[in-house]
């Protein structure tokens, strides 16, 4: 059985922090482990500049996530380490995509909604105001990230889940145009992953600015520790362990002998000084190996870079011939160029496996269907759906009749999906 391949991206616009720790590294390193799949990790620095213009920070950043990762122990032998600019062929991608790309689908991108919504509800004539074309067509840039190294799984969350399908929804439109060569990839969210609380009790986030670096020395760990917010219960009283924000964060690093001791000491009384010092003597000892490393990596990148640059030349020999296999299907060919189809001595294709071939059909017709998405709203738009079915069906076998050859076995295919869907009102 060949493997599957998981990609993940990290945005390159700040400090990697404990909530990024918990919620996506540690897991995505430890699943690089995984021998039955092909693991792609990248530093996602153009997506960084779709909302900071800060060069500095985006700089910086780049140099502390790739440290990070490199610190927590990712295997560049298992794993393809790579920096999304030291790729050219994904922006080459991101522009055929965007030739396949209908505007409609961007326009319910929730960024670009959010956006549009905020400038609504502030009164603003343009509702446009502020949203830049990289904010509106960024889901397909995050789609050639994704179909150029044919990833079946995408680790995200459930915000990310709608950019998952935009590529899907995209990738299925090439393949029908075209030729079938992208994989159709799938969302994986881990819905067993518990929310990290930051400083304030809510979700640590660079937007709430209530983060815990995750590399920070020891003594501003422990100043920020005793920054995190508890309610007034004093010593002695009973305190909630599931309602605590030390707690959650105590027991997300603790062995689980030490957090069913530490749930105790809250049942107890224990005083929120004592917890936070027990809190901040168990992250200095899990983080203390790996911020090591990370302070030597920091003062050698020289060392770093060379990784980097090993990951991008192991990517690119997967993406470039790749690209130039999608530049041959949409026509972008030397002049002297021969379809293999025409030559007596071209290869047998290999056969694809059912699985393959049922997920190429499925995104041939999702793409078909997406074309005919005004028809279906003339139909459901109707009174009567099922009088209106008809008259869309037979104006689009009169269109049928009037192609010829190619054209027409297209317009056939999408009259017989057509009729697929539109049975329902019969």
């Amino acid at each position: 059985m060949s493997k599957k391949t998981v990609l993940t991206g990290i945005t390159t616009s700040g400090t990697p922090h404990i909530g990024n720790y918990l919620g996506a590294i540690k897991p995505a390193i430890q699943a690089s482990e995984d021998a039955r799949y092909n693991s792609f990790f990248f530093l996602a620095d153009y997506h960084a500049l779709i909302k900071c213009h800060d060069p500095a920070r985006v700089a910086r950043s780049s140099q502390e996530i790739a440290a990070t990762w490199l610190a927590l122990g990712l295997d560049t032998d298992k794993a393809t380490f790579y920096r999304q600019t030291d790729i050219p062929d994904i922006t080459e991608l991101t522009w055929l995509l965007t030739c396949m790309t209908s505007k409609g689908l961007m326009n319910r991108s929730h960024a670009y909604k959010a956006s549009v919504d905020a400038n609504r509800d502030a009164g603003k004539e343009d509702v446009d105001d502020g949203v830049t074309m990289g904010l509106f067509g960024y889901p397909i840039l995050m789609a050639a990230d994704i179909l150029m190294f044919s990833a079946d799984i995408i680790p995200v969350g459930k915000d990310q889940i709608q950019h998952i399908e935009m590529a899907r929804d995209i990738a299925g439109r090439f393949n029908h145009t075209y030729e079938p060569l992208f994989t159709l990839p799938s969302a994986q969210v881990d819905e067993s992953s518990q929310l990290i609380p930051g400083l304030d009790g809510r979700k640590m986030s660079k937007s709430y600015d209530n983060t815990i670096p995750l590399f920070c020395t020891a003594h501003e760990l422990r100043k920020l520790v005793n920054q995190i917010v508890t309610d007034t219960r004093g010593p002695g009283e009973p305190k909630d362990p599931d309602g605590s924000a030390l707690f959650q964060l105590y027991s997300s690093f603790a062995t689980p002998e030490q957090t069913t001791e530490m749930h105790q000491k809250y049942l107890e009384g224990i005083a929120w000084s004592e917890a936070k010092s027990e809190l901040f003597e168990c992250l200095d000892s899990q983080l203390s190996t790996p911020r090591a490393r990370y302070n030597e990596l920091m003062n050698d990148l020289g060392s770093v870079e060379d990784i980097l640059q090993k990951g991008a030349i192991k990517a690119r020999e997967k993406s470039a011939p790749f690209m130039e296999k999608v530049r041959i299907a949409a026509g972008i060919r030397p002049l002297t160029y021969v379809p293999a189809q025409s030559l007596t001595d071209a290869p047998v294709k290999k056969e694809k496996s059912a699985e393959e071939l049922a997920r190429v059909e499925q995104g041939r017709r999702r793409a078909i269907i997406m074309q005919l998405k005004p028809l279906f709203d003339r139909v459901t738009a109707a009174d009567d759906k099922a009088e209106m079915a008809k008259l869309v069906l037979t104006e689009k076998a009169c269109e049928v009749e009037q192609l010829k050859k190619k054209q027409k076995q297209k317009a056939q295919n999408e009259l017989d999906i057509l009729a697929e869907e539109l049975a329902q009102y019969s």
